[in-house]
Parts: structure tokens; sequence; C-alpha cells
């Protein structure tokens, strides 16, 4: 991947995380940092004294990622080999990888690193939403 051939998109921002640097590569490939509020509502129930980040949100932060690059609204059909090695807490420094599928231009492998640690991987199959 090239640096002189991306696009950037601007950073974005919730009230659980933010995501900076979200680059699309002309391979297709998205990449972005996110850093995890450490106020953020999903660690005050998951679990007390002793906060982690749940699938959901990992997932969600995925798929935020890949949304912010089409023109449509895109929902989850199915999520396929999900694997979580790697508990996430408050403070971690987050970098999403997502490659589109070759056989399936509406499934995304995706990775969510924390430092050089694989935490998350695996695939999301899209569909265009009619909402």
């Amino acid at each position: 991947m090239s640096d002189n051939d991306q696009t950037i998109f601007p950073d974005f921002q919730n009230d659980w995380y933010s995501m900076k640097n979200l680059k699309h590569f002309p391979s297709s490939d998205i990449v972005a940092d996110v850093e995890i509020m450490p106020n953020s509502p999903w660690f005050s129930g998951h679990f007390p004294n002793n906060p982690i980040l749940p699938a959901i949100a990992q997932i969600a932060m995925v798929f935020d990622a890949i949304q912010r690059l089409h023109n449509h609204h895109l929902k989850i059909s199915s999520i396929k080999r999900a694997r979580f090695k790697r508990i996430i807490r408050p403070n971690d420094s987050l970098r999403i990888i997502v490659k589109p599928g070759r056989e399936n231009p509406v499934s995304y492998y995706f990775r969510i690193m924390v430092k050089d640690e694989l935490a998350c991987s695996g695939t999301l199959i899209l569909e265009i939403s009619n909402d």
C-alpha cells in the first residue's frame, strides 16, 4: 500500500469512540485508528471493576469504518468466523484493518489490533439497506 495513493476521510467521533486516520487504499483496503473513550457506556455494565469492550461494540466499529466509505446505507446480513483473542480495555489504542472479500464483493475480512497484537478478526457480510 502506497501512502501516496490513499483517500483519507475526516475524523469521526461519537459518544464512545473516536476514529482517526481512516484511509482507503487503491487495493480497497481500509485502515483506521480508534480510541475508545474510558467513560464509554459499553464499560459501565461490562463488567463492574473489570471493564472490557463487548464483541458487538467491536463489530460496530468495523461496520462504521466500512459504512463511511459508501454512499448508500448498509446492514450486516451475517458475521462469519469471528474470533475474539484479546480483551480490549478503556484507553486501548486500536487499529482496524479491513480487506474486501475476493469471491464476494459484499464480504469484508477484518482485524482489530491492539498495538501489534490481534484482538479480533472475522468476516462481515453486508447488504444494501432499503431503510
